[in-house]
């Protein structure tokens, strides 16, 4: 299973950084919602892995600039492959939720939770694009595998 999380994050992290860099290409011409949606996108996955590793999260809705996408994405991605080398998928993590709600979950299920995320805030974000008359990326895990 932590091949397949590995690999999982290997294609959103490659995504990402292909998004980013067509986000700053076409930033004068972006749906406003864009930039706010990849920064929250961003932000979610470092709130998760701060839930794991006990670290300061960012704030669900912080912006962030374009010049710095890559840079905290490359960090995300750095942060879970480590949780996925040294964490035991089945280890229940306690946390608090952004309104201060108390939860438990295993790091198996974050893991899963903050992939399905990105796919979900992405695909808004490729439609957002395709109406603006901005070609989107090619998402599909299979041309990824390609």
């Amino acid at each position: 299973m932590k091949e397949f999380f590995a690999d999982l994050f290997a294609y959103h992290h490659h995504l990402n950084q292909k998004l980013a860099t067509l986000l700053l290409e076409k930033r004068d011409h972006l749906p406003e919602r864009v930039l706010p949606l990849f920064s929250h996108s961003l932000n979610a996955h470092q709130i998760w892995n701060s839930r794991i590793l006990n670290t300061k999260p960012f704030g669900v809705h912080q912006a962030h600039a374009p010049e710095s996408f890559q840079a905290i994405d490359q960090a995300n991605y750095e942060d879970t492959l480590g949780i996925i080398q040294t964490f035991d998928l089945a280890q229940q993590i306690k946390y608090q939720n952004s309104k201060g709600q108390e939860f438990s979950n295993s790091v198996q299920e974050i893991l899963f939770h903050t992939a399905n995320h990105f796919t979900h805030h992405r695909a808004q974000i490729m439609s957002d694009l395709r109406q603006a008359g901005i070609e989107p990326i090619i998402t599909d895990y299979i041309f990824y595998k390609r």
